[in-house]
């Protein structure tokens, strides 16, 4: 990530960091190596493909409408005409809205002859969403 930072970004970051150094709240010395520490703390905690599964899931998770097919999907499971009429949505919008939610491991798709229906991959996410300000059943 720091690679990506123009030059004119990088000089502001180091000075943030040596004022905090020299303000004797974080106990480094050398303002250079503290940096290099704290990116390879990054490397160590966050894999990069764990990272990116993660915030796929949360982009599928922060729209009302992908909210919305989730808890119908924990009723039953939908074709894509059922979600459409449901939702008051075109086929192109409900095809767009489920596509996120099984690349996010959300829900899964199978064909019945020319009908695709959809469930939900793991009922979990159900109980997240209500733990999180969601009813009760």
């Amino acid at each position: 990530m720091a690679s990506s930072l123009t030059l004119e970004q990088k000089p502001r970051i180091s000075k943030r960091l040596q004022r905090l150094v020299e303000s004797d709240i974080c106990s480094a010395e050398d303002v250079s190596m503290y940096a290099s520490e704290l990116r390879q703390l990054v490397h160590e905690i966050a894999d990069e493909k764990v990272v990116k599964t993660q915030s796929r899931l949360f982009k599928a998770l922060a729209d009302k409408t992908r909210l919305k097919i989730l808890t119908l999907l924990d009723i039953r499971e939908m074709c894509v005409c059922e979600v459409m009429v449901a939702l008051d949505l075109t086929q192109p919008t409900a095809s767009h809205h489920l596509g996120i939610l099984e690349k996010a491991n959300l829900v899964k798709s199978k064909r019945k002859g020319k009908w695709v229906f959809y469930s939900l991959q793991d009922k979990r996410v159900i109980s997240l969403m209500r733990e999180f300000g969601g009813k009760e059943t």
